[in-house]
């Protein structure tokens, strides 16, 4: 079992030694132009880019104590701590310089129960097990003093704080001891759909040298399976103990890092502050040679010709930082020449939009074809609410394009002449107040009726064939005619004053 994990271990470590690489910008001392945006100042992304060191082997060992279990490690009925061994070794990657990644090989013994199962069983009631294990799991590992480092802290760190999580696959032998003897009563093989487990933990890292670390660390180990304590099969009486169904285990170890490479420094160990600190102390010393406006300024725009885009800006002009006259609303026509500054329009035009002409006579129609349907209450000047949408629509029209209009009320021939006309008339009227109710200036619109005067289908004919003469159209007027027309051709009936009733004295 130990060699197939040896070899799970290693072909698992292969891809990460021939893909895996830091790269970090090499400066030339040169300055990025206004191109490249820096991009001048960084090197292939290739092994020789590399400034620090970011393999390192580690190994430790430790004491393992399972916590929540059937059996436990910690007093489970004997008052007593019963201790077991472990070891690890694995193959570390620093990713950055606060994250990384171990492949790692655990392997160790746990002791739990009544009592340790070197000696013999107290009584017959007394459990004692121990559980010999192996693993391979794979870590990620955050820097968290480097993820936290403080800005204006600029001392040398020879602490820092790990935080590590992980899974992997678990293989162990779990035995049992009481009276009668030791048996082997759980063995799960690695690489199996029940053998996976996880484990999380801290570790703190002292730097002894650029080379090695030492490294104190506590995990808390997931095994994800009830028979890890040797406690049998599922459902014994030993397993029905404990609620869990995982049985956990805390491992503390001490350990050492050995760092490889050619580098001073691992990337793990680098403040990438210092870098800030360094370029700081460069620039601040650094003198700056710089001709200023070497070619002049032809144009006079205030920009230098050696980054001015546009060399011949007229006169007066205002120019970006490139030296190009500005253009607002993008049409063409550069503000020193747009009379619309903000509005785009063609060139031939001064840069304004030009306005389309509106068709008067073209937008008579447009409300007549909106006014046909409007309805009146039986023998009333009374519009009916079901107009209110055409209405709306027709007083959009006028107040959008503009223009004089007159309404003209029509009748069918059928009834007495002079009540059509009245009747008529009230009704253009009724419209024109309609449409100024809702925003229409009152100066544009005026009314007249004409009763069946224009009426074209005979009285003979149906109602709905007489529909087409009862109607308002609607002519556009010039102005030059307008104010001899009347606003209505009708005047309104006087109010009746109420009349008083002189009471008789007694």
């Amino acid at each position: 079992m130990k060699l197939n994990l040896a070899v799970a271990a290693l072909a698992l470590a292969i891809p990460f030694a021939g893909y895996a690489q830091d790269s970090t910008a090499v400066s030339t001392g040169e300055y990025p132009n206004t191109f490249s945006s820096g991009s001048a100042n960084v090197s292939p992304f290739t092994n020789q880019s590399k400034r620090f060191n970011d393999w390192s082997v580690s190994a430790g060992a430790g004491v393992p104590l399972i916590q929540s279990a059937d059996l436990t490690s910690i007093k489970n009925g004997n008052g007593k701590n019963l201790f077991g061994y472990s070891a690890y070794v694995s193959i570390d990657k620093a990713i950055t310089h606060a994250f990384g990644l171990k492949l790692q090989y655990d392997r160790g013994e746990t002791r739990q129960g009544w009592f340790n199962t070197k000696d013999a069983a107290p009584d017959t009631k007394a459990v004692g097990a121990r559980t010999q294990y192996d693993a391979i799991s794979l870590l990620g590992d955050i820097n968290f003093s480097n993820l936290l480092r403080r800005v204006d802290n600029h001392s040398p760190y020879r602490w820092a704080l790990h935080g590590y999580a992980g899974i992997g696959t678990l293989a162990y032998r779990a035995y049992q001891k009481d009276s009668k003897g030791q048996q082997l009563v759980t063995e799960v093989k690695p690489f199996k759909l029940g053998s996976m487990f996880m484990q999380a933990g801290a570790g703190l890292k002292y730097k002894i040298n650029n080379r090695i670390d030492l490294e104190g660390r506590l995990m808390y180990v997931v095994t994800g399976d009830d028979e890890f304590d040797g406690g049998g099969e599922k459902y014994s009486v030993i397993n029905r103990r404990e609620e869990q169904v995982s049985d956990n285990f805390f491992n503390a170890t001490l350990g050492i890092s050995l760092k490889l490479g050619k580098h001073e420094s691992h990337l793990m160990w680098h403040d990438p502050l210092q870098e800030i600190y360094y370029k700081l102390d460069v620039l601040a010393n650094k003198k700056q040679d710089i001709d200023v406006c070497k070619r002049g300024d032809l144009d006079k725009d205030a920009i230098c010709d050696d980054w001015d885009r546009q060399l011949d800006t007229p006169a007066g002009a205002r120019v970006d930082g490139a030296g190009v006259a500005l253009d607002t609303d993008l049409d063409g026509v550069i503000d020193l020449y747009d009379k619309c500054v903000t509005v785009p329009g063609p060139v031939e035009n001064n840069g304004c939009p030009v306005v389309k002409k509106v068709d008067n006579n073209q937008t008579a129609v447009e409300i007549e074809q909106n006014l046909k349907d409007i309805y009146f209450n039986f023998n009333k000047a009374t519009i009916r609410p079901e107009s209110n949408d055409k209405l709306d629509l027709a007083a959009k029209i006028i107040n959008d394009k503009g223009g004089n209009y007159l309404l003209t009320g029509h009748t069918d021939i059928k009834g007495n002449a002079a009540y059509n006309l009245k009747l008529s008339k009230e009704r253009a009227a009724a419209v024109v107040a309609a449409l100024e109710s809702r925003g229409v200036n009152q100066n544009v619109l005026k009314s007249k009726g004409v009763g069946s005067a224009e009426a074209v289908v005979p009285a003979t004919a149906s109602d709905a064939e007489r529909l087409a003469d009862r109607k308002v159209t609607v002519r556009f007027i010039e102005s030059a005619d307008w104010d001899s027309i009347k606003k209505k051709d009708f005047e309104d009936a006087p109010v009746k004053k109420p009349i008083k009733i002189k009471k008789k004295k007694k």
